[in-house]
């Protein structure tokens, strides 16, 4: 096992009603901007219940964050921030809300001329203006962690950000409110967090084996609730599983003295950058041609996968490797997502290059838990997904 350090200061108040506690999380005296994205919490009833819950602090608002948290638009929320002198964010929603706050946490005390140059310069934030989070949708573990994605369109970039002044102060996790989530959505939430579990646990053995144990349980435990959650959004035991898997899945606990891959998500991020396919379904493009292609390195633990999640236990293993690979794929077609890039646009011919290009020019040359995997594998890589 590598040796590694862990603290996690977010906290978590998980379960019915908690919303109600809010105003004992937030710092008296200060002045919140409640951030939101398309109106979804004025229908469900979140909106309401927060609103209530922050009735005796000064509050003002910024509603339209868009699904990838989309830059200009958050440039318009800074500035909100630094007119009104804003102490404390609040960002109610999914992954998208969550990362366009901490963009707005950092951004809010940058120094520097452009914030994008947080992005574009890859500066970890140290400190950030405080916020906290109520989740609305389970998926990326942003309610628990200190990254964050953004999105320009002018540019068609979609960039990743982090550092340790990023940590919501609190999260607030009530799994009531996925009974108003769209299936579409249950569904990426499903294939995103599996994805991310995958990203961490699907490298090379270091004998890591509670980390190991622990990424197969979240896996498991996805695996089982998947079909409840689809059939019944309103059944709160698969809810509460459902949106608990989605936040360990990516707190940095099952990450620690093990290695990382996360190819995965940079290639999806150009796809999301140049087509606007859904982040989740961007994962599951890649996924099998990533595993596939990189078999080799990545035999023993895909073998071990196959073993312990799908319980495959005949074949060789190599054979078992690509089982778990077939199996992955079907898995995420279950949840009624296409896995091909052409399923999506018909303008997919020339993908690759421009992304293998772009990643050239970026400087990566090398991605994965090896830092083996260049431009030209990714070319080949997202070629195989179309």
């Amino acid at each position: 096992m590598n040796n590694f350090d862990f603290k996690n200061p977010t906290k978590i108040l998980f379960g019915k009603n908690q919303i109600e506690n809010l105003a004992t999380e937030i710092p008296a005296n200060a002045k919140v901007l409640l951030l939101y994205g398309g109106g979804s919490i004025k229908n469900n009833g979140v909106y309401e219940q927060v609103k209530t819950a922050i009735l005796n602090f000064e509050v003002l608002e910024f509603g339209g964050i868009p699904a990838n948290p989309e830059y200009a638009v958050l440039m318009d929320a800074l500035k909100v921030i630094k007119e009104e002198k804003i102490t404390f964010l609040l960002a109610v929603g999914g992954g998208s809300v969550i990362d366009g706050t901490k963009f707005l946490s950092s951004a809010a005390l940058y120094k520097g001329e452009d914030p994008w140059e947080i992005l574009t310069k890859n500066i970890p934030t140290q400190k950030g203006m405080p916020f906290g989070t109520v989740l609305t949708l389970p998926a990326t573990g942003s309610e628990m962690n200190s990254g964050s994605v953004i999105t320009r369109k002018e540019t068609k970039e979609k960039l990743v950000m982090g550092g340790p002044g990023l940590f919501p102060v609190f999260s607030i996790l009530d799994p009531e409110v996925v009974k108003s989530i769209p299936q579409r959505q249950i569904a990426n939430g499903l294939a995103d967090a599996f994805t991310h579990v995958l990203e961490q646990y699907m490298t090379y053995p270091v004998n890591g084996l509670l980390q190991d144990r622990f990424a197969e349980s979240i896996l498991q435990t996805i695996i089982e609730v998947a079909p409840k959650i689809l059939k019944d959004t309103s059944d709160y035991n698969a809810a509460a599983n459902f949106m608990w898997s989605c936040t360990m899945a990516l707190n940095g606990l099952i990450q620690k003295g093990v290695p990382s891959d996360w190819a995965i998500h940079m290639m999806g991020h150009e796809l999301t950058a140049l087509f606007g396919i859904d982040h989740a379904c961007t994962l599951a493009i890649i996924t099998e041609s990533h595993y596939t292609y990189n078999l080799e390195s990545k035999k023993e633990k895909l073998a071990q996968y196959a073993e312990r999640v799908w319980n495959i236990s005949e074949g060789t293993k190599e054979e078992k490797a690509i089982a778990g690979i077939k199996k992955t794929t079907q898995f995420f077609q279950s949840l009624g997502i296409k896995t091909k890039l052409s399923e999506y646009t018909k303008d997919y011919k020339g993908t690759a290059q421009i992304i293998s290009k772009r990643f050239t020019d970026r400087g990566w040359k090398g991605l994965g838990e090896h830092g083996k995997v260049t431009p030209g594998d990714v070319e080949k890589i997202v070629e195989m997904s179309y």
